[in-house]
Formats: structure tokens, sequence, C-alpha cells
């Protein structure tokens, strides 16, 4: 068995030679004319954030509606068919009500976490050179601020959680209206209530997305198509987020909950954990409540992304 490293094998070729052309016969001259025309424009750094916010794009179209019956489990506590029937009663209109701020801050913060992950690595790697620091202490600190730098759209997030509470459907009618009143009424630090549960969830879970990435593809069968490559991205990047987002789950649950609060004190989070523990009556069957979904949904969108960036990195 080869050295295992710390980062995709493809992105490790990536890092240690330019690119080279696909072959026609597998892109045909129309598909390799228009990767290498993407390629030229978008340049060896620019293209890991295009590719990241397409990635990022793809997968919120497709599993945003389960993404609103997770969100009623989180904030409420009730079970998947509950959920499912509230969305039933909101009606067909509003299932996509709440849409753009998650698909603004997800093709963003994806764009950021891949894009600015391979340009804070391209950094550290260069000064740590020669100085005997590990790969993975480098590659480590480059996940983490580039999670941290995500935490900036928080507001995102903010807007997100507000259009999706049906408490509100009668105060914020779209997301413009919600920031404008946000930004009107309380000002600019409402926007980032439940920043902190936020930056401890991305850091952390950013370290290890792109620590055991590498690993855990190089122990899968090993790949000889275009398709098989696929199969393994979606299946390395699937595993990895349905498993960060049950380690992260009781995290979430407090943002969702602090966020639905609009004016008032800002709560530190052990207390609305604390909180939400009593309400739900010190269960964690009922803390984790929605977490077989949000599996399910890390799954299918980390599959998406992940096989999505990578089969665009290599057409580009």
């Amino acid at each position: 068995m080869g050295a295992v490293t710390t980062m995709d094998p493809e992105s490790a070729r990536q890092h240690a030679a330019p690119p080279s052309p696909s072959p026609p016969g597998k892109l045909g001259k129309g598909g390799a004319a228009l990767s290498s025309g993407l390629g030229a424009v978008l340049g060896t750094r620019g293209k890991h954030y295009v590719c990241g916010s397409l990635a990022a794009f793809t997968n919120i179209i497709i599993t945003f509606p389960l993404q609103k019956v997770l969100f009623r489990q989180q904030l409420h506590g009730v079970r998947a068919t509950e959920a499912v029937q509230q969305l039933q009663r909101d009606g067909l209109r509003n299932l996509y009500r709440g849409l753009l701020p998650p698909l603004l801050q997800k093709t963003t913060t994806v764009a950021i976490m891949f894009g600015l992950y391979e340009d804070f690595s391209r950094l550290l790697l260069r000064r740590a050179a020669g100085s005997g620091t590990p790969e993975i202490v480098t590659r480590s600190v480059s996940a983490a601020l580039a999670g941290t730098a995500e935490a900036a759209l928080t507001p995102f997030e903010r807007v997100q959680t507000l259009l999706q509470d049906h408490r509100h459907h009668g105060r914020f009618n779209n997301t413009a209206h919600t920031f404008r009143t946000l930004l009107r009424d309380y000002g600019v630090r409402e926007c980032y209530r439940g920043l902190v549960p936020v930056l401890l969830r991305n850091g952390p879970s950013n370290v290890l997305f792109f620590g055991l990435r590498g690993p855990i593809k190089q122990r899968l069968p090993e790949a000889q198509t275009r398709a098989e490559h696929m199969v393994n991205d979606f299946v390395c990047g699937g595993l990895l987020g349905a498993g960060l987002g049950i380690m992260f789950y009781p995290l979430n649950v407090v943002k969702s909950r602090a966020q639905s609060q609009v004016g008032g004190a800002f709560v530190p989070c052990r207390q609305v954990l604390m909180t939400v523990w009593h309400e739900r009556g010190g269960s964690v069957a009922m803390l984790f409540r929605g977490a077989h979904l949000n599996y399910h949904r890390s799954l299918l969108s980390w599959g998406i992304i992940n096989a999505t960036y990578e089969l665009l990195l290599k057409v580009t």
C-alpha cells in the first residue's frame, strides 16, 4: 500500500503538476475546446472557486425540499411525517420559499471552502518548506482558516432560518425584505445571531473533511473510468458529509433555535443548548431528532458536491 496522504489523490496531482488537457476522445472536440477555454479563463486558482460554487448550486436545487423537512424537525422536535404535513399545509408555492438565501450562501461558502483551502494550503506549504512542519498540520490549519472565513456569510443562514420558520411567514416576505427589516429595525449585529455555533461547526468540520477525504478515497476500489471516479468521489464525500453531519448535529440545533429569534438579548450558545435539552425532556434521542434525515441528506448533498466538484476540476 502506498503512502497515505491527507488530500484527494487527484487533487495532489493537480498541486504537483499543471493539469494536462483531456483527450478529445473522452470529451469530444466541443467539450475539449470548452474545457480548455474555461481553464484558460479561470486559471489554476480560480477554477477551485468556480467548481465549488457550481457543485453547491447543483446540490441545493436537488436537496432543498429535504432540507426544509429537516429544519422543521430541528426547530420543533417533531417527527418527519409531521414536518412533511406542515409543508403540505403550507402549499406547493411555499415549498421553495427561502431558496435564495441558501443558494447564495451555499454556492459562496462551498466556493470559499474549496478555493481558500487550496490558496491557504499553497501559501502555507510554501512558507513551511524546509521547516520540518508536517504537511497534515499545514493542511489542517488551511482547512480551519477556510471554515472560519465561511462564517462571514452567517447572515444568509440567518435569513434562511427566518423564511423557513412558518411562525414568521406573515412578517417576512422574501430574502430582500428580510434583510431590509433586520438591518433597519435591529442593525447588522442581528444578522449575525447564531455566529458562535457556526464557528464551532465550520472550522473543525473542514479540518476533518479535508483531512479524511484522501485516506478514504485511497481505500475504495481503484477507479479506471470517469464514471468509476465519480462513484468513488460520491461515496467519499457522502460518507464524510453524513458522519460530520451527525457529529455536529447538536450545534445545528442550537443555531436553528438561536436564529429563529428576532430581537432581544443574544443568548449564549451553552444556554440555548440547555434550554433545548430541558424542553425535550433531557433526552439525547429528542435532541438528535431529525438526525437520521440529516444523515441521508448529508450523504446525498456532500456526495453530489464532492463528485460534481471533482468532475468539474477534470473537465476545466
